[in-house]
């Protein structure tokens, strides 16, 4: 967030369109007004050649050296947070993959502590598991997988009430008292690491689930006889779903014919992990992308890489390849009238762009 202050630059990408020659008046981090630089009355803070919204990143997993499920403590938020920064991203839901509800509870506290003390950019956690089918589990744990009671949520809910934001599931393991519970409780609710067939997935849409998680990645996929959780997303009018653009999870071509038909549903995530000793998830290193036990199991992405991805293997224009990661997110966690854009009145979450 910026200060108070003028902030000039030769272009601004507001998120609608390119602005030439503009200044950026900040009062109380948030945007007051943006007017042409003939027209400023005042000196000028800091002038930049481009500036465009943060990034918004909603599914990451710890970083330098510090996976946030094993080190659950305010100094991993500290180094997540500055990962993002360096990846012209401002905010971020750190994500804890399918593990033991001590973990989650621990990792609830740590972002409670974390604000508490002042920490930037943690919009909230993303619960990824364990109410997810062990057939899509991914690189996930299957001894700790299974369907929940309903006390189990309701404790979890209790315990993470105002920290909690999102929660992967799989729409077939969870009744609908469970997504219920979830959804009242103002937390999104994504499906993901699901064998649900195309009705059991259009059903899931109509009754509470807003969201899909890594489309394509660990769920059933796009057939001709059976088109699956892919084929339930590519064909819904509003569900919008993240996508992991590193060549690795998702080939570059299956981007562009997602994109092709979703259009701005399609959004971006980093899924990005960092290496790790301990821990339920041993993640290691294996060229550009993280291997646990063999498997693939996150990215080495930041959003900025993302965006180059988008635009240099995937075709997309630039200006969609930045929505994708800055106003598409926001709209998920229902923040797009804050956050995602520079316009007046909005928060002054803008970064500088090479």
């Amino acid at each position: 967030m910026f200060n108070n202050g003028v902030y000039t630059a030769e272009k601004v990408f507001t998120g609608t369109e390119w602005l030439y020659e503009h200044a950026i008046i900040v009062q109380d981090g948030w945007i007051k007004d943006i007017l042409p630089t003939q027209k400023l009355l005042v000196p000028t803070t800091k002038a930049y050649n481009t500036l465009i919204p943060a990034f918004i990143d909603i599914q990451i997993y710890g970083a330098t050296n510090k996976l946030f499920s094993v080190y659950q403590d305010v100094d991993s938020l500290q180094k997540l947070y500055e990962y993002c920064l360096a990846g012209k991203t401002n905010y971020f839901l750190p994500t804890v993959a399918t593990n033991t509800y001590e973990t989650f509870f621990n990792c609830i506290d740590a972002v409670k502590s974390y604000w508490q003390q002042g920490g930037k950019g943690c919009l909230g956690l993303h619960i990824e598991g364990p109410w997810i089918n062990t057939i899509k589990r991914g690189a996930h744990v299957e001894a700790l997988i299974h369907t929940p009671s309903i006390q189990q949520v309701q404790k979890l809910l209790h315990y993470g009430k105002g920290v909690i934001k999102m929660i992967t599931l799989a729409p077939e393991i969870c009744n609908q008292e469970i997504i219920d519970a979830i959804k009242n409780d103002g937390i999104i609710v994504s499906a993901g690491h699901s064998n649900a067939t195309y009705q059991q997935t259009i059903n899931s849409f109509a009754s509470g689930i807003t969201a899909v998680t890594h489309l394509y990645n660990a769920m059933s996929a796009l057939q001709h006889r059976q088109p699956g959780l892919v084929g339930a997303t590519l064909n819904h009018s509003s569900i919008m779903a993240s996508i992991i653009p590193d060549g690795h999870h998702v080939q570059f071509e299956a981007i562009q014919i997602a994109k092709k038909i979703m259009q701005q549903r399609l959004f971006v995530i980093t899924d990005a992990v960092t290496t790790t000793t301990a821990g339920e998830y041993q993640h290691k290193l294996v060229g550009d992308k993280y291997e646990s036990n063999n498997i693939l199991s996150g990215s080495a992405l930041t959003m900025e890489k993302a965006v180059h991805n988008l635009v240099n293997y995937c075709g997309i224009e630039l200006e969609e390849a930045l929505r994708m990661c800055s106003l598409y997110p926001a709209q998920v966690l229902g923040l797009s009238h804050e956050l995602g854009m520079i316009e007046k009145g909005y928060k002054a979450e803008f970064v500088e762009w090479n």
